[in-house]
């Protein structure tokens, strides 16, 4: 094993805790690519912020490596493609990071739906309300240990601060652009994956920085439609307050049929229908995280693709879905998609489907 990090105690903590763990000391590196010129490579997990995927990944690409990347895919949807034609050009193994389709409340609800017994569904509701942590947003020195420059990569190399360094960064828009594409992904994509959706046709969004002024720079509060195969899924967050009145509803999906509503998370299925009352189903589902990645481990050993459940293509598509959500945010626009690279009708939106590299980078063209 070999580890490439940034922050030399990052580094350092890793390189330690894998040598416990497996007896002997992993190499260590600070650029990624010193790493992937190492000869003995199996294959590459991709954990860095989502600015630095694409080189990451397609660089991986090239040297014909399997790979787990983290979601979201890419930061924008232009990488996102270009990854996409990168893995096919590789023909190499890849999961993306969407663990939930490890999930077995998740396969229920996928069942439920599919015998009918909730009927036609018109409508489709997600949200995951919680209140957000905020950090110290004075800029400052970076702590010694980490390469700021270097983290920051081809995105816009802001002052640091604790607000968007480590594990923040998600709410800062150049770098994880908020929590509908940090954490509300995984539900749009268990949406996508029971209801077998590609992406979305039509999408709109609206909502603002209302409680956490000056402490974020992405919405605490947003309501995002995106319609697919002429279904609505409604997302909703608020990063404030106390969420849903049954808390129980604060993170999860919501299937609206014409004969019943069904809620499904990660360890619950709540049925109603027409014909009966309401009922609480406890599926729990430990170590998804482990059980995703270990369907990568056995889909490299095996050399076997159709082990894998989330592909390049798949996790682009969700990938895309939040963050044409985000565009339409920023945009304030009703946003048409052809499904590739086209925003019909939309130019100032259109532009942010490929944001401009820092100079010393160059987009992948793929």
């Amino acid at each position: 094993i070999a580890v490439a990090d940034v922050d030399s105690n990052h580094l350092n903590n890793s390189i330690n805790e894998l040598t416990n763990l497996q007896g002997t000391k992993p190499k260590g590196f600070k650029d990624y690519k010193d790493l992937l010129n190492t000869t003995d490579l199996e294959a590459v997990i991709i954990g860095t912020p989502p600015h630095w995927h694409a080189l990451q990944f397609i660089d991986a690409c090239e040297k014909g490596l399997p790979i787990y990347c983290e979601k979201p895919l890419a930061y924008d949807v232009d990488e996102g493609r270009a990854m996409v034609n990168a893995a096919k050009k590789a023909g190499n193994i890849v999961q993306i990071g969407f663990q939930r389709r490890q999930n077995q409340a998740f396969k229920k609800a996928k069942q439920i739906i599919e015998e009918g017994q909730i009927g036609k569904i018109y409508q489709i509701g997600a949200n995951i309300h919680f209140n957000a942590s905020t950090h110290d947003t004075t800029p400052q020195t970076p702590p010694a240990s980490l390469d700021w420059d270097a983290w920051c990569g081809p995105a816009p190399m802001l002052p640091y601060s604790p607000a968007i360094g480590h594990g923040p960064w998600r709410l800062e828009k150049e770098y994880g652009n908020g929590h509908l594409v940090d954490w509300g992904i995984h539900n749009i994509d268990i949406i996508r994956t029971i209801m077998g959706f590609n992406m979305p046709e039509i999408v709109e969004a609206s909502g603002g920085i209302f409680v956490l002024k000056d402490k974020i720079t992405t919405p605490d509060t947003l309501n995002a439609t995106m319609q697919f195969d002429g279904i609505p899924v409604v997302w909703e967050h608020r990063m404030w307050g106390t969420g849903d009145l049954n808390s129980e509803y604060n993170n999860g999906v919501f299937f609206y049929g014409d004969k019943g509503t069904l809620f499904a998370s990660d360890n619950r299925i709540v049925l109603k229908t027409r014909d009966t009352e309401q009922s609480i189903i406890d599926i729990p589902t430990p170590d998804m995280q482990e059980k995703h990645v270990a369907e990568f481990i056995n889909a490299v050993k095996a050399d076997n693709k159709s082990l894998i459940s989330c592909n390049t293509e798949d996790g682009h598509n969700s990938t895309t879905a939040v963050q044409l959500a985000m565009i339409a945010y920023e945009t304030e626009s009703k946003l048409r998609w052809d499904g590739k690279s086209i925003l019909t009708g939309h130019p100032e939106a259109q532009k942010h489907l490929a944001r401009p590299y820092r100079k010393g980078y160059q987009r992948p063209i793929v």
